[in-house]
């Protein structure tokens, strides 16, 4: 039997997620690095959408994503735990055109079995590792085949326990920061935002990929910020912008080499359910 994570978990989660909501856009919309995030992850997700599909996205946040993909003439359903985020979700989708286009729902995804659209999707969508709050990713991941019509795709942006620039830090004697994913084990390891502490998981693809062997075959497996610094070093791309963008298409052209798509700051990992 899985073991469901804690209701304090995700209540840890949930308050510190909310608190950031407020100043969310703010920080990081104007993140070079963020931009170039996206738009890896929204192209590689969207080179396996059908026309109008129906999508279902897990730790929606405050909708960065939703808007972009209803705009784009898709249906999409938003969840998120913290009500707070999707607070903010809805006050954007309201000024949208498009706004019959977006549903919400405020659940966690490891309860998607209580999903008040309970229908079969074209595909499920989770960017910027939401899923590593999930003490047991294998309790989301069971639930996908019920969720996903015949080769529905789900793609997952994950963090994994090793990531190239973090380890790199080491050079420079900040132990800390370079072995913090190594740290807690199973019993995970611990994160804050705005002074609210919650903990955290760390997923490798073949973990994913050993889980849901059975009812889905890989599309793809590609590293987002191996090459190019992650997102925390947002002054990288002001200070050196020739440089920001070699590095972008370096990356772009490493991002499915092994090992280059496992040891970034996250991977994108998309799957097709047979």
């Amino acid at each position: 039997m899985k073991k469901q994570p804690t209701a304090i978990q995700f209540s840890e989660a949930e308050v510190a997620f909310g608190k950031q909501s407020f100043v969310f856009d703010d920080i990081y919309g104007k993140n070079i690095t963020i931009q170039y995030k996206r738009k890896r992850v929204r192209d590689c997700f969207e080179k396996h959408l059908p026309a109008q599909a129906n999508i279902l996205e897990l730790n929606a946040g405050t909708g960065e994503d939703t808007l972009y993909f209803a705009e784009k003439g898709y249906l999409i359903h938003a969840t998120d735990v913290s009500a707070d985020m999707l607070f903010h979700l809805q006050q954007k989708a309201a000024t949208l055109k498009e706004a019959d286009n977006i549903t919400t729902e405020k659940i966690s995804f490891t309860e998607l079995n209580n999903l008040k659209h309970q229908k079969q999707y074209d595909a499920i969508f989770s960017n910027f590792g939401g899923l590593n709050c999930a003490e047991d990713l294998s309790v989301v991941l069971q639930s996908f085949n019920s969720l996903l019509k015949p080769d529905g795709i789900v793609t997952m942006v994950i963090m994994p326990r090793f990531c190239l620039w973090e380890f790199l830090l080491i050079l420079k004697g900040d132990f800390k920061t370079a072995l913090r994913r190594f740290k807690g084990g199973k019993s995970g390891a611990t994160a804050h935002i705005d002074g609210v502490y919650f903990k955290c998981w760390y997923y490798s693809p073949f973990y994913i990929i050993k889980y849901l062997k059975n009812n889905f075959e890989l599309l793809g497996v590609e590293g987002l910020c191996t090459i190019v610094p992650p997102s925390y070093h947002e002054s990288f791309p002001v200070k050196f912008p020739k440089l920001f963008r070699v590095l972008c298409k370096t990356e772009d052209i490493l991002k499915s080499i092994f090992p280059f798509n496992l040891i970034g700051d996250y991977y994108i990992i998309s799957l097709k359910r047979k």
